[in-house]
């Protein structure tokens, strides 16, 4: 695949770009288990790579209603954005060359989202000898490594990693895995595919589980409490989740915000659903 397109400065916003600019199709990333197309996306003099992840390529799920993975999507970026951290690429709902989908802005430096993975995971992710994460790490738990070895998974006790726990708790996100972490320029951490989210329950599944039942930092106190606000019946965030979820899973977030809140502490597993998804990369 070609290498992705920058959108120059003092251009259209991403967001504006990915809305109002023709697509083109450029190939498809066959490791995905939905249909997942690498395209650009141009208006007037303007490009930029992005991914477009048509409804109609959406495998359907027992536990989510069929054809509404593309406006979860959509819904995490508002939500990421309602919280001030831009944890996730500019993510629009539009019609494509394959029907109405998800388009998001391409990331990091990869040809592909498999190596864009690698770029984050090896850095954020690692497996250690012993029981003790050791220092700058989080442990998140044992993982059998083959021939009856197990070894201690563990992530790295970074500000961005902490920041993306918080946001996957509010959307309640069941597929935060290895590979969904991609490194950006200047090493901005972005979290990607957030088809799985906002379901009404608990179904919190991720690797991030290293800051489980401590205090919450203050930023992400400040943060949520925004967020709560903007939450409220009348303001635009509710009004846009309301377009792209249903009123139980809009219900179910402030909930799950004021929970946050309240306990003014990281959650940790519920232990009526697997913690952490397989595969874990």
């Amino acid at each position: 695949m070609p290498a992705p397109e920058r959108i120059p400065a003092g251009s259209l916003t991403a967001v504006d770009l990915l809305t109002r600019g023709e697509l083109t199709v450029r190939g498809q990333i066959r490791e995905a288990s939905n249909a997942v197309l690498y395209c650009t996306v141009a208006y007037e003099e303007q490009s930029a790579a992005c991914v477009y992840k048509p409804v109609a390529g959406e495998r359907p799920l027992w536990d989510f209603p069929d054809g509404t993975l593309a406006q979860r999507e959509v819904a995490a970026y508002e939500v990421s954005e309602a919280l001030g951290w831009g944890l996730v690429p500019p993510t629009v709902l539009r019609d494509g060359p394959y029907g109405e989908g998800m388009v998001q802005l391409w990331v990091g430096p990869a040809a592909d989202a498999e190596d864009a993975a690698a770029v984050g995971g090896a850095e954020l992710l690692a497996l250690v000898e012993g029981e003790e994460p050791g220092d700058g790490w989080k442990a998140v738990g044992f993982a059998e490594v083959g021939e009856g070895r197990t070894a201690l998974l563990v992530h790295a006790d970074d500000v961005r990693l902490r920041r993306l726990a918080v946001l996957d708790a509010v959307i309640n996100n069941a597929d935060r895995k290895g590979g969904h972490l991609v490194l950006g320029e200047d090493e901005r951490l972005f979290g990607i595919d957030h088809g799985v989210t906002f379901n009404v329950e608990d179904k919190l599944r991720t690797l991030l589980w290293g800051w489980a039942g401590e205090k919450l930092p203050e930023e992400a106190v400040d943060a949520l409490g925004s967020l709560q606000g903007g939450l409220a019946a009348g303001e635009r965030l509710a009004g846009r989740l309301g377009e792209l979820l249903t009123a139980a899973e809009v219900g179910a977030v402030r909930e799950r915000v004021a929970a946050l809140l309240a306990a003014g502490r990281h959650p940790g597993p519920s232990g009526e659903w697997p913690a952490i998804p397989w595969p874990p990369v």
